[in-house]
């Protein structure tokens, strides 16, 4: 390898393409990050309108945020539905992809299929069928209600990161626990689940966030005192853009970052598990 990190044999045309491909690189990654990056800076103003360059700094607007009673309201739905979807998409979405990895059902294309189905129908059908669904039940205008439709967008994350993870399961470690005489609760909590655990948390963490960034079916099914904190933001850019909505944005995007490393140590954590086992 040269000092550039490229193999010597390359040719000119070979090391021109391979920068080529890093700057085309560079270029998207700043057309899709740096829209957002602006926010981050506009939560640091001092004014009240959001204008560039900057009047002034100052914590203004996050102070605004943590002693305003309605974001403070809807802080703390989206952390109630966020966390019971999360608990209950993880519990159905890994039993699911236990299954379906056991099975031999002569349907079990199809059956995946409909269980990700959620992540390939638009999110207004969804909203819409989750609405006239509920509407007769009495199941609009409550966290309940949300819980359960963000359940149904999430358990596919889970699916999908659990599936993943039993391609590279050895199920001779299972018949060895049950050749020495643990029964099934056990040998489940005591080697399955901690072998596929990378998995499991991946998919919590993606549930977590699907639920907690929803908004779409939360504007259908929930009314004033269920607002989360997306349908807060949305109603506020809706009837007044504030500074405010600067601060919540740029601590979810740190919220989103932080859970996007969390994911990044598990997947490589998971790699060198692998490795070891190999």
């Amino acid at each position: 390898m040269t000092r550039s990190g490229l193999p010597p044999h390359f040719s000119t045309g070979q090391r021109l393409g391979h920068y080529a491909l890093w700057a085309a690189t560079a270029l998207v990654l700043a057309f899709l990050i740096l829209p957002i990056l602006v926010i981050v800076p506009l939560s640091f103003s001092s004014g009240s309108f959001l204008t560039l360059p900057l009047p002034g700094l100052s914590l203004r607007w996050y102070a605004e945020f943590f002693t305003s009673t309605p974001w403070q309201r809807a802080l703390a739905n989206s952390l109630i539905v966020a966390t019971a979807t999360t608990l209950i998409a993880t519990t159905l979405g890994t039993l699911a992809a236990l299954g379906l990895d056991r099975a031999r059902l002569p349907g079990k294309d199809v059956l995946m299929g409909i269980i990700l189905s959620p992540m390939i129908v638009p999110l207004v059908i969804v909203a819409v069928g989750v609405y006239f669904f509920y509407a007769p039940l009495g199941l609009t205008g409550s966290l309940f209600g949300l819980i359960l439709a963000h359940t149904t967008l999430a358990v596919p994350f889970v699916v999908v990161t659990v599936s993943a993870t039993l391609q590279g399961f050895d199920r001779n470690q299972m018949r060895a626990g049950a050749s020495l005489g643990a029964p099934p609760v056990t040998v489940f909590f005591r080697i399955v689940l901690p072998l596929i655990a990378p998995g499991v948390i991946s998919g919590a963490l993606f549930a977590f966030v699907t639920s907690f960034d929803e908004v779409v079916v939360a504007l259908f099914i929930t009314g004033p005192e269920e607002r989360t904190l997306p349908r807060q933001m949305f109603n506020g850019i809706r009837e007044n853009i504030s500074p405010e909505i600067t601060a919540v944005a740029s601590l979810l995007i740190a919220v989103s970052v932080l859970l996007l490393t969390v994911l990044e140590l598990i997947r490589r954590r998971n790699e060198r598990l692998r490795g070891v086992r190999v």
